[in-house]
């Protein structure tokens, strides 16, 4: 069983920086990738950014520029790396695997607060 636990949301003042983390319980190598998603109250769930097992990224517009995703495949970790954040990008992350024959997995989710 795939587990992924998010961890370094909070509050953090417009303008300002925080890294997410997302541990997974075995070898990210196992995903052919691994992608950041928020949910925003009233909103769909929407992609921010992914990376693939070679480590090619894709983000989304909103965010290009200001946030950055990574991986250490030796602690099996993907990281989301956000500066300049915005009141907009206030939201639950969630972060997503996927599996070569399209399983997907999700974390629980961490809440990110931006206040203005």
């Amino acid at each position: 069983q795939v587990q992924l636990v998010e961890s370094g949301g909070g509050l953090v003042q417009a303008g300002g920086s925080l890294r997410l983390s997302c541990a997974a319980s075995g070898s990210i190598f196992l995903f052919s990738a691994m992608s950041w998603y928020r949910q925003a109250p009233g909103r769909q769930r929407e992609l921010v950014a992914d990376i693939t097992r070679g480590g090619s990224t894709n983000y989304a517009n909103f965010v290009k520029g200001r946030f950055t995703i990574s991986r250490d495949n030796v602690k099996n970790t993907v990281y989301l790396q956000m500066n300049s954040l915005k009141p907009d990008d206030t939201a639950v992350y969630y972060c997503n695997a996927g599996m070569d024959w399209g399983a997907h997995y999700w974390g629980q989710g961490t809440q990110v607060t931006v206040s203005s």
